[in-house]
């Protein structure tokens, strides 16, 4: 019966039905009072089961009186603003474009341009209020769907947005309305792109660039996306990597080794415009039936940087056998890579835990106790199996930790040392390195004073 009874008392719609049309209205009038958003989403609700149209007067409203305001928003305030614009934008896409989808393109694009006064008096350094907009021009490219607008003036209507993108409120708006501009639609936006390009400033050639190669992506069209490129700017390690897809994705594959081969590159750069460049090399190879060269690169790139998705896309193309004998090879190399890190981050997550324990009994002097997000899991993976290779890691933590007074550490290396106090009785032999109890006794001399790293370690 007490079962029964709390589950009548669980807030979900179906106990609040029970409660009658009523009561229901006055607790809404109830708990609405002082609460402005509250009493704006029941305004909003009562107008929706009016019309479409006396919704959408009063987003009108509200959307010109956030446009008028000047109070700067904090921090602390940001979330009462966030969500007045949310209800105004879930009004504009449940209560007006479902029923009247041009009425809702029109108040989606005064909601878009809101962002400019609302950025300029409202911290986001938690990127909450971008992300909204974001939300908002993909509903638009939605609604301008349904809507069936004229072609030319919704390109006319995305120029002007993107002409006032200041704060990247519209950097996905050609793509989202790529379906209803049409090609009708992308071209005239286009030719608008090309005049504004003409025109003198950096941030209109900026503007338009950017329009341009993604229109010309959405055309289908390489050449024009080439176009947007000078010679020079060709021959970016990144840049080159781009253009040489479109070409292979357009089948004029020696065009675009011609491309990613004129690029101005550092054979040994790890950085990532380089690996991407790498790898659009590899496609391209692959597409021309160059497989054995693709080879060679897959295994460079792995070289560089261990990578894994390169080594397992070289063994996959190995005959059976062949991988295996290749895999050991990539492992050995493994053993002697020049950034003990990398190396063991490498066997962790290939997994060759063997070959990480045996790594790191050899390398942990030179292990950095301070990259906690390479050895955690390290030492978590080797704990079962081997735990003097998961205290050797967990011991760089904590030596690092105190070594350089950390304090916002110490809970951490706290439990570090409680695990390898843990591990203890796993261990037959700690070799060449200190025992726990000696370990642990060095810490309390070289470290004693510490003790709110001490008051956390219960062993």
């Amino acid at each position: 019966m007490a079962k029964l009874m709390a589950s009548k008392k669980t807030l979900n719609a179906k106990n609040l039905e029970a409660l009658g049309a009523r009561r229901l209205a006055e607790l809404l009038i109830e708990i609405s009072t002082g609460n402005t958003l509250a009493k704006r989403r029941l305004r909003l609700e009562l107008a929706g089961e009016e019309s479409p149209a006396a919704v959408a007067g009063e987003i009108r409203k509200r959307l010109a009186t956030i446009a008028r305001s000047r109070e700067f928003v904090d921090w602390q305030n940001r979330r009462a603003l966030v969500d007045d614009l949310q209800i105004q934008r879930r009004a504009i896409v449940d209560k007006v474009a479902k029923r009247n989808p041009s009425e809702g393109l029109e108040l989606m694009w005064r909601f878009m341009a809101l962002a400019g006064s609302v950025f300029e008096r409202c911290d986001d350094s938690s990127g909450t209020v971008i992300g909204l907009f974001h939300d908002a021009a993909n509903d638009l490219g939605e609604i301008a769907k349904a809507a069936k607008p004229d072609q030319e003036m919704l390109a006319d209507d995305a120029f002007r947005a993107l002409a006032d993108n200041g704060y990247g409120q519209y950097d996905s708006l050609i793509h989202v309305l790529i379906p209803a501009l049409g090609q009708k639609g992308l071209e005239h936006l286009k030719q608008r792109m090309i005049a504004l390009s003409k025109e003198p400033g950096r941030s209109r050639t900026s503007t338009s660039h950017l329009a341009l190669t993604e229109i010309a992506d959405a055309q289908g069209d390489v050449d024009a996306f080439i176009a947007q490129y000078d010679e020079q700017t060709r021959k970016v390690p990144n840049i080159a990597a781009q253009i040489a897809r479109r070409l292979l994705a357009a089948d004029r594959s020696e065009e675009a080794l011609h491309t990613i081969d004129a690029a101005e590159h550092k054979q040994d750069s790890r950085d990532w415009s380089t690996l991407e460049w790498k790898d659009a090399r590899i496609d391209v190879l692959d597409a021309l039936g160059r497989g054995n060269e693709a080879q060679a690169d897959r295994w460079s790139c792995f070289e560089q940087s261990l990578s894994i998705p390169h080594l397992r896309a070289y063994l996959k193309r190995l005959a059976d056998f062949d991988d295996l004998e290749a895999e050991e090879r990539a492992l050995d190399y493994a053993q002697n890579y020049d950034s003990p890190l990398e190396a063991l981050s490498f066997f962790i997550s290939w997994p060759a835990l063997d070959r990480a324990a045996a790594f790191t009994i050899r390398q942990a002097p030179d292990l950095d106790g301070n990259h906690y997000e390479i050895l955690t899991p390290a030492a978590n993976a080797m704990a079962g199996k081997y735990p003097l290779a998961a205290t050797l890691v967990l011991r760089a933590m904590i030596d690092f930790a105190l070594t350089h007074s950390r304090s916002s550490r110490y809970k951490h290396a706290a439990r570090h040392l409680m695990e390898c106090s843990s591990l203890v009785s796993a261990i037959e032999d700690f070799g060449a390195y200190e025992a726990h109890h000696t370990y642990e006794a060095r810490l309390r001399r070289e470290h004693g004073r510490k003790s709110s790293f001490w008051s956390l370690v219960h062993l």
